[in-house]
């Protein structure tokens, strides 16, 4: 679905034009037209193949959807791929992986987005607002939509710190439900893989940008991609420490439920110890035999209680002052 299509030149806005107008704008010497599409089907995609002249290859790649985010080169043109990250509508713990796939060359500009409700618009905005840079062309609406994505991550990256903070918590104010307390951690280093792996290949994709043989179209806005590879790379190192902090919570907890079941079995052997006493008299003394001396003895009934009593009770005292009951 087409969501709009835009003629500019010199950093500021000609018109809204139709996709039949294009290739009138693109021959204008300091104009680049820039087209958003969302979930399209694949007779718009080859529209705009034929209108921009697209790379059959990166073309393939934007209908397939499911890439991994990418940036590749085709002749004069950039290729990039970017995952966008999101809360899903299903519920809190649920994440949604959308994608956005930017077409980039001297003089137009295409997002492709897919499988996401977030739009551009407010890209748009800013960039309009800001003619001056505007004037470097597409590459600095790549920047832009890029900036947007990447920005995008890091309110995701925070629930989720909240979230594993609050996990810790409970793992030292509360007892049981280590089951729960497990599931909801093995959950959210699930999540925290999903931002990985949307983060994790542009940060040296991203470099191509601004370091090295950068692509003619990104000549001019090299510093504004040198900060968004600086924000990508503050994204990866929290997303390893977090990481890294899922991992240790999960052995702490593991920990903790060996040590309740410890103190449990303690428990029990405790009991076992104090009530084993109790039926080792009274097998004794439950015998029966005909002889025994004991049997004969007036109080040797109150004996008996008051010497099981008395043993169990000094072992119940030993057993307390050990910290097992």
């Amino acid at each position: 679905m087409l969501i709009n299509c835009v003629a500019y030149e010199n950093g500021a806005k000609l018109a809204d034009i139709a996709v039949e107008d294009i290739s009138e704008y693109i021959t204008r010497p300091g104009c680049f037209v820039w087209v958003a599409m969302s979930d399209p089907a694949p007779e718009e995609l080859a529209e705009m193949q034929a209108e921009f002249n697209l790379h059959p290859l990166a073309v393939e790649d934007a209908h397939h959807g499911h890439q991994r985010p990418k940036v590749e080169e085709y002749g004069d043109s950039l290729f990039v791929v970017m995952h966008l990250v999101e809360p899903s509508p299903e519920g809190e713990h649920c994440t949604n992986v959308g994608e956005v796939d930017i077409f980039v060359g001297r003089n137009y500009v295409l997002s492709v987005r897919n499988r996401s409700q977030q739009g551009f618009l407010g890209v748009r905005e800013r960039c309009e607002r800001e003619p001056d840079l505007l004037r470097n062309g597409a590459g600095f609406v790549l920047y832009a939509l890029m900036d947007a994505v990447v920005d995008r991550y890091f309110p995701v990256i925070d629930a989720l710190e909240v979230e594993l903070e609050a996990i810790e918590q409970q793992i030292f104010a509360q007892s049981g439900a280590a089951r729960d307390k497990i599931k909801q951690l093995y959950d959210l280093k699930r999540r925290s893989m999903i931002l990985k792996r949307a983060v994790a290949p542009l940060v040296e994709a991203a470099s191509r940008l601004y370091g090295g043989r950068v692509p003619h179209v990104c000549m001019g806005s090299q510093e504004y991609f040198r900060d968004v590879g600086d924000h990508l790379g503050r994204i990866n190192g929290s997303i390893d420490a977090m990481r890294d902090t899922i991992g240790t919570a999960i052995s702490v907890n593991l920990s903790m439920v060996t040590i309740e079941e410890s103190e449990v079995t303690k428990r029990l052997a405790a009991w076992a110890s104090i009530f084993a006493v109790c039926t080792a008299f009274a097998g004794i003394w439950g015998m029966n035999f005909e002889h025994m001396p004991e049997l004969k003895f007036r109080y040797g009934y109150a004996v008996a209680l008051g010497l099981i009593v008395t043993t169990c009770s000094y072992l119940y005292y030993r057993f307390r002052r050990a910290g097992w009951l």
